[in-house]
Formats: C-alpha cells, structure tokens, sequence
C-alpha cells in the first residue's frame, strides 16, 4: 500500500458511532440534506428504511430535508410502500423524460439529481435488511463537520449464508484487483461498491454517472480525478444485511465494471486501446441436452455531469 493511502486511512476512516446526531445538528445549519433510495421491485422492504430515516431523522430531529425514492421500472408495489411510509416517489423515466431512457442503477441515482435540491445527497440501497438511520448519520458525518470532504463511502462486515465476511464476491474477485492494478490510491476503500455513499451536490453534478452496475467504480475514479484523495473519506457502518446475487447475475456485473474500468483507463491516457472490447460475456447453464449458451450485454451507457444538462442548468439551484 502506498505510504499517502496508509496515511489517508487513519486521517479519513471514521465510525458511525463517532457521529452522534447532536453533533449533526450542531454543524447542520443551512445545510440542505437529501436522502435518496434507488429502488427495483424492494417492496419488501424500501417500507421499514424509508420509515426508520422518517421517524429518526425527519421527525425526531430535523437532520433530514428530503426523503426520496426512485421507483426503477418496479413491477411490484415498491412505489405503493415507499409513499406510505412517508417518501417522495419519482417514476425514473419521468424525470428529464425529453432525454431518451437509459437502464440500470447509476441512472436512477443520476436522475435523483434533478429532483432534489439538498446540498448533501446521501445514497441508500433499498434492499437493505436490519437497516439501521446511524447508516445515513454515519455518510453525513464527515460532510457535516469538514467543508474539504467532497465525498464518504460506507464500509461494513457483509455475511453470506451466515458466514462472516463471505460477502462481496465481485468487490474481491474483480474491483478490488482493478483498482490496486490502476488506482493505487483508491486501495484503502473496504468496499469500492459499497452502495451507501454520500456527496455534496457540487461534486456529484460535475462527474460523470454510469448507468448500470459501474457507477460505484466509476464514481470513485472519477472523484479521485476530480476532487484528490483527501477529498474522498470512509466510514464503517458496521454490518450490512441484504440479499444476495447468483454467481450468473455476479458474472454480468463483472463485466460490467470491467467495461467500466476500461473506458477510464482509455479517458486517463492509462492504456493505448488496439481493439474494442466485446459487448458481450457468454455464460452457460445445464440443460436437457447439455450446456446451453447464455449471451449477457455488458456494456455501460453513461450519463454525462449534470451540470452540463440544460434542463438541470436552468433549475437555478
């Protein structure tokens, strides 16, 4: 590990138990704080998360400004739950419909973007299971009470199948072999794909987002360029509960952050490209007859900074 990541890991790792809500609340002031949930078919439970940060951080103490979730082409009633317990719903292809719609995770959070307004935006997955609020306390509390910090990344033990640390199987077979290979600095993340993170607006509008299963990878490569190692900050949330992928589904997510990898290391002058990747990633399942071909697109489409949209820029915000 390089000596300034040794030295940005004791200077920039923190616990969400070191941000009580008092402390928030002290350094909040004007501060704006949006709290936004991309969610896909979560019914079962974007109701108890969006409920906990109501009832903790909205009504008990005003810390948060903003409840919002997404509703990413849902075929349940994630929208139906996510009202109830007391968020504001936005449908993903209704917002900045006169573009035309991209699929995946990074464009509901991009899209989140032109529906907020808060100064901090604080990301939650939706499939979170013994969610606990100190998870978004956690997020704001190295933005709250550092002007420098542009962006915080959670960290967490994550089980599989009862099994400590099992977890983030892509993370340790993939992103983290690629970041120690081509961003060295970036090595001190616990988990680069951690999908709990927070920004301050000013940053987050200015990068660009991947549409699908990268934009975790691409924004912290981004942020790196954009903003500096110590601008970037980490806190450990604790232990993660949600549920689990197949080893089929991981492999296109694979080849997603690899696609992912590949397009910033072409944009950072890092490698001369003599070929164009192929788009697709070939998986086989057992069959009647033998191994039968499975063919994933793996690409990545990406949303340019918002800033650079003109129906973001004219909101005057």
């Amino acid at each position: 590990m390089l000596p300034e990541v040794e030295s940005w890991l004791r200077s920039r790792t923190t616990s969400s138990a070191d941000w009580p809500v008092g402390t928030l609340m002290a350094a909040k002031g004007a501060t704006r704080i949006s709290v936004v949930l991309p969610a896909r078919d979560e019914a079962e439970t974007v109701g108890e998360i969006v409920g906990a940060i109501r009832r903790d951080l909205v009504e008990s103490v005003p810390l948060v400004d903003e409840l919002v979730v997404i509703d990413s082409r849902s075929t349940d009633d994630t929208a139906a739950q996510a009202v109830q317990a007391g968020a504001k719903v936005f449908a993903q292809d209704e917002i900045l419909c006169e573009l035309e719609p991209l699929d995946g995770k990074g464009e509901a959070l991009w899209k989140s973007l032109a529906v907020t307004t808060g100064d901090l935006v604080v990301f939650i997955d939706a499939d979170l299971r013994e969610f606990r609020t100190s998870f978004v306390t956690g997020l704001l509390g190295p933005l709250l009470t550092d002007p420098s910090v542009a962006y915080v990344k959670g960290c967490y033990d994550r089980p599989l199948s009862g099994v400590q640390g099992a977890g983030g199987r892509v993370t340790e077979l993939v992103a983290r072999p690629l970041l120690n290979l081509h961003w060295p600095l970036l090595a001190g993340f616990v988990q680069p794909l951690s999908g709990e993170y927070a920004g301050r607006r000013s940053a987050l509008e200015r990068v660009p987002f991947v549409s699908g299963y990268g934009v975790e990878l691409a924004l912290l490569i981004d942020l790196l360029e954009f903003a500096g190692l110590d601008a970037l900050a980490q806190v450990d949330l604790g232990r993660r509960v949600h549920s689990h992928q197949s080893t089929e589904a991981l492999g296109g997510m694979a080849g997603q952050i690899m696609h992912t990898a590949w397009s910033r290391l072409e944009r950072q002058g890092k490698i001369v490209s003599l070929h164009v990747p192929s788009a697709r990633v070939t998986q086989f399942r057992r069959g009647l007859s033998g191994h039968d071909p499975l063919v994933r697109d793996v690409t990545v489409a990406e949303r340019p900074p918002m800033v650079t949209v003109p129906q973001y820029a004219g909101r005057g915000l």
